[in-house]
């Protein structure tokens, strides 16, 4: 049974009261991803600090021993998630690892993220592993709106553009939230907020992401980046606006670190990836290519 949002608040860096206590591990082993987000950029480097970088994509048995040297070096470690740097469910990566996971440390919370497109019809697979708290990117519930966020999706071998591919996406996200949430599993919704684009629709998200069942909200400004290059991104009044227009949905969100796919350690006091990555030269030489799909 997954833990309780009590539980999470008390032990997961990123939901709340003891974050600089609690520490987290990114386990980077999903390189793929099936929707083409018009703000992401995906890459393998040392250097950048936001989602979608990772310096090596892992295989999910290389977690195990990654795992262990992790807590050797940073034991305040509680959190065990998968955030990229592609999507966790485009392949059977992410569930393979957490099911080791389950087994071989069973007291760390399992904590994974997605942006959705496949989560309604693989929630059943996700109950199953032992997840204790998911993340959703939800960007729109228009599908005019987030068309203009998103280029196509790739869905059963299928590209699908626009406005057509933007309405898959968005069913599947709703639906998906309330099968999640349904089984008990802790459910937080990231939206990027992109003021021109989805400025003034935060609202209309955070009502439709509420009534489905999630249970916090966390708005993301905008890393200017790929096809939104040059977008601005959210000012400080822009993002609390956007703060105040959710707020009478559901509970926020607000210590979010724009964190790599391949971060370890307690979020703003120690960052330890450099020296596990280290100790474990075998898995950091190993790499893999990205691709959509």
């Amino acid at each position: 049974m997954a833990v309780s949002f009590s539980e999470l608040e008390e032990n997961h860096p990123c939901f709340g009261r003891h974050s600089a206590q609690t520490g987290r591990v990114h386990l980077p082993v999903c390189p793929g991803c099936n929707i083409a987000c018009r703000f992401c950029e995906r890459s393998l480097n040392q250097t950048e600090n936001r989602p979608g970088v990772t310096g090596t994509v892992l295989k999910p048995e290389e977690t195990i021993p990654l795992l262990k040297k992790t807590l050797e070096i940073s034991p305040e470690i509680r959190v065990a998630g998968i955030a990229g740097p592609g999507d966790s469910l485009a392949s059977d990566n992410a569930l393979k690892t957490f099911r080791l996971i389950k087994k071989e440390f069973p007291g760390l919370i399992k904590c994974m993220s997605t942006n959705g497109l496949l989560l309604s019809e693989r929630a059943q697979e996700i109950i199953d592993a032992g997840i204790d708290s998911l993340t959703v990117t939800v960007n729109a519930v228009d599908p005019k709106i987030e068309a203009k966020l998103n280029d196509y999706i790739i869905w059963h071998g299928k590209k699908i553009e626009g406005e057509d591919g933007a309405k898959i996406l968005i069913k599947n996200q709703l639906e998906g939230i309330k099968k999640i949430a349904d089984a008990g599993i802790t459910v937080k919704v990231n939206t990027v907020l992109v003021p021109k684009i989805n400025g003034s629709h935060i609202a209309d998200i955070a009502l439709a992401v509420a009534e489905a069942g999630a249970e916090t909200y966390n708005i993301i400004p905008l890393i200017p980046c790929a096809k939104l290059k040059d977008q601005e991104p959210p000012t400080c009044l822009e993002l609390d606006d956007a703060r105040k227009a959710a707020a009478p949905y559901i509970e926020l969100f607000l210590h979010c670190n724009h964190c790599r796919a391949d971060a370890i350690g307690v979020p703003g006091k120690t960052e330890v990836s450099r020296q596990v990555y280290a100790l474990f030269k075998k898995s950091a030489a190993f790499k893999e290519n990205f691709s959509h799909g």
